[in-house]
């Protein structure tokens, strides 16, 4: 098991919640944070390794997160999830360094090799 976690930023518990049984399944340590502000409060403290980040979140968005994460300097692997994928978003996300951008609903094995992936380029 990698000793940096992936860190999960997502408003839906349940999302958290299955997103964390399928990391921790595949031996992976995972944080969660329901907001961008208690990431941006708490975990980049934490140092993950990646993180798996939502677009459409209540108050800061995750492509704000993203964009504010890179004004700060740090460029930890960052995979975008979304419900409402639109060119826009994708576009926005990319400029912003993601290292992939996935649909909800999530397939689950992409899933592990992207965070598998981004947890490689953090080491």
């Amino acid at each position: 098991m990698s000793s940096q976690a992936v860190a999960i930023v997502d408003d839906d518990a349940s999302v958290r919640r299955a997103l964390t049984r399928l990391l921790q399944s595949a031996e992976f340590r995972v944080l969660t944070y329901s907001s961008a502000t208690e990431f941006l409060d708490t975990g980049i403290a934490s140092a993950p390794g990646c993180l798996i980040l939502d677009i459409h979140l209540g108050g800061m968005s995750g492509l704000e997160l993203l964009s504010r994460l890179r004004e700060l300097g740090h460029n930890l692997p960052i995979l975008i999830i979304t419900a409402h994928d639109d060119t826009q978003a994708r576009e926005a996300a990319a400029r912003g360094g993601c290292v992939a951008y996935l649909r909800k609903p999530l397939d689950a094995k992409m899933l592990l090799e992207e965070v598998g992936t981004a947890m490689k380029r953090a080491a």
